[in-house]
């Protein structure tokens, strides 16, 4: 391991991290800084910094034609956007390439990343997601042009969360994400599915999920009040969904049946779905052909900071999953943001939701696709309001465990490890 000179020693529970301000970390990261997994790695850089580490992000943007700003520094994290992401991310309905469009764009993209890090002399290299752009930008500039190695961070089930036109397309991401975690000096994962999954002997691996900023809190009373009465709401209770709407990796078809059989007890219920995706015209039409069609509210895709607002109105919200790989996978941030802000979650018994849940103290936890416990486990909630009062508190309590300054101190230990 390199020597480290003028160390600054940093302790955090029972885990020692040590670093000097000349420590740089590069990130390789196939989206956007405001896409959920890139607020995971813009959130463990900022905490990286705070560290006494410089951290540079080397994104791919969501509408690169239309980014005025390509570089910018956010809390002491430089962030550089070096080409497209795969598809146009704008609005509440993401656009994808034709084929032609998207060979162009993987081939800018991978060639801006490669021009990013022949650009960003760093100490370490850490890839965000085992995807083909930053992938091939690995092995190009940061192996053979660096003679460097590199760390990847695996966070989801890439050949099964992603949605893809054609099977070459499955086998490329299929191939990329059994690649890289061979090649990297070390792993980070959010799960321990992935941990089991990805760990390599002889090589670090290191299980970070998905955390929360201290500040994600509720809005004050004056300001939920408004947003409440501009969507609408009530005196009936509200259940929330925040997440994409795409429904191969999203099941939101769950908790749809889910409330159907909810209305039935509860017909002042209000279902807030807060997000956009490729299925919100599917999912909007489906709902339009239900009695109940009145009671649904689809905010579309909102600025992340409102989504604090918005989800801080419900009295409970929903992570409806299968018993597949890509569940598995997850450490969603819908479960760890409604803790924070007090909203107790109901999802299914797969992956590390229980533990998250603190194991029933901050929701409950129901068999994996199947809508009528889903909607048991809401009716429950829902008439036991002294309960639910009791899950909001440990939920709050829950959630400090997912903060991003401790979950970015136990990141850094990965590059103290080698």
């Amino acid at each position: 391991m390199l020597r480290l000179v003028n160390k600054l020693s940093i302790v955090t529970g029972r885990q020692q991290v040590t670093a000097t301000p000349a420590r740089r970390v590069v990130f390789l990261l196939p989206m956007g800084i405001d896409r959920p997994s890139g607020r995971r790695y813009l959130n463990i850089a900022r905490g990286l910094v705070r560290l006494g580490f410089q951290v540079r992000l080397l994104a791919l943007h969501p509408n690169f034609s239309a980014c005025t700003q390509r570089r910018f520094v956010v809390d002491g994290v430089e962030v550089w956007y070096v080409g497209q992401m795969h598809a146009r991310k704008t609005g509440s309905i993401p656009q994808s390439f034709s084929p032609f469009q998207l060979l162009r764009v993987v081939v800018q993209s991978t060639l801006g990343m490669i021009w990013g890090v022949l650009h960003s002399p760093a100490t370490w290299y850490h890839l965000g997601k085992p995807q083909p752009i930053n992938g091939m930008a690995a092995l190009v500039a940061v192996c053979f042009w660096r003679g460097q190695s590199f760390f990847v961070d695996c966070d989801d089930d890439e050949v099964t969360a992603n949605r893809f036109t054609a099977d070459w397309q499955r086998a490329v991401f299929a191939f990329w994400q059994w690649l890289l975690p061979r090649l990297a000096m070390g792993i980070t994962v959010n799960t321990r599915y992935l941990a089991a999954q990805m760990a390599r002997p002889g090589r670090p691996c290191i299980i970070v999920p998905n955390g929360v900023t201290t500040d994600f809190r509720a809005p004050p009373l004056p300001i939920r009040v408004a947003l409440a009465a501009a969507l609408g709401l009530q005196s009936g209770p509200v259940i929330a969904y925040a997440g994409t709407l795409a429904l191969h990796n999203h099941p939101i078809d769950l908790l749809l049946q889910a409330f159907n059989l909810i209305v039935a007890q509860h017909p002042d219920a209000t279902l807030l779905i807060i997000g956009g995706g490729e299925d919100l015209p599917l999912i909007r039409a489906y709902i339009e052909r239900q009695p109940w069609r009145e009671q649904v509210i689809l905010t579309g895709h909102v600025p992340h900071a409102l989504v604090r607002g918005l989800l801080s109105l419900a009295d409970l919200s929903v992570d409806p999953v299968y018993d597949d790989s890509v569940a598995r996978a997850r450490c969603p941030l819908k479960i760890v943001e409604s803790l924070a802000l007090g909203v107790p979650v109901i999802t299914g018994d797969i992956g590390d939701r229980a533990e998250m849940l603190g194991y029933g103290t901050a929701g409950i936890v129901v068999p994996p696709g199947n809508a009528a416990a889903l909607a048991a486990a809401i009716q429950e909630l829902l008439l036991d309001p002294e309960r639910r009062m009791a899950m909001a508190a440990a939920a709050t309590a829950q959630a400090s465990r997912y903060d991003w300054e401790r979950l970015a101190a136990r990141w850094a230990t990965i590059y103290e490890s080698r």
